[in-house]
């Protein structure tokens, strides 16, 4: 770590000293075994722990997860796309990239080409609810929200949705638990973008602590090697 990363490193650590007995950080999440948020959590666990703090994760269903961040009922998202604080205002992003999201679409028999969003709208489409960019770019299709991928899975089986539209790790993930065969991923991919961790702005001083354990993390391999262990499930 060069001087300048561990000066904003120690002065970080000197503001959250100031704060006794909290040392605990209670972020969101949606519920679900996705991958993603397996590697968004690995991550993020060390690169708090390298700044005095543990991560403690709650998975809670849809939009319930941003509103009680954002209201400060918690401390944190775990993670989301850029530009979530447009809309909750008392977001403040911890901006050093956490993994790479990607948006396809699942089906079991259904073939189209793939142009864009609208290559949807004549199916009905099971997405897990709480996931803004599907919900936004679907508005006005015919869709199922569900609580978890699982459940979006389950009724692409049952014949009650014709897609599943989704993260690639999670879905790959659900129908692998489910036993659910013959699932296809078609390409291109709807979406592909950046996450990042956010924090309550009650908690923006953490901010210049956390880029710095992440660009530590990223400059010493430790990045690449949690995400390879959550995309495959491995034990922490």
């Amino acid at each position: 770590m060069n001087r300048q990363r561990f000066l904003i490193l120690a002065l970080a650590l000197s503001v959250m000293g100031a704060a006794a007995g909290a040392s605990d950080i209670h972020v969101s999440t949606l519920v679900g075994s996705d991958p993603a948020t397996s590697v968004a959590e690995r991550v993020m666990g060390e690169a708090y722990r390298r700044i005095g703090r543990v991560l403690v994760v709650h998975r809670l269903p849809g939009e319930r997860t941003l509103m009680m961040a954002n209201e400060g009922r918690m401390d944190g998202e775990l993670y989301r796309k850029l530009g979530m604080e447009r809309d909750y205002p008392n977001l403040a992003i911890v901006p050093v990239p956490l993994l790479t999201y990607e948006i396809v679409i699942f089906t079991r028999g259904t073939d189209f080409a793939v142009n864009g969003w609208e290559s949807l709208r004549p199916f009905t489409i099971g997405y897990v609810r709480g996931i803004k960019i599907v919900k936004e770019n679907t508005a006005g299709m015919k869709t199922e929200a569900v609580p978890a991928m699982e459940q979006a899975f389950q009724k692409l089986a049952m014949g009650r949705t014709d897609v599943v539209v989704g993260n690639r790790l999670a879905g790959l993930a659900a129908a692998e638990t489910l036993g659910i065969d013959n699932v296809r991923v078609l390409a291109p991919a709807l979406a592909s973008f950046p996450v990042y961790h956010y924090v309550n702005k009650k908690h923006a001083a953490l901010v210049p602590a956390l880029v710095a354990a992440l660009q530590a993390m990223k400059a010493d391999k430790t990045i690449d090697k949690l995400q390879k262990q959550g995309a495959r499930g491995a034990p922490p």
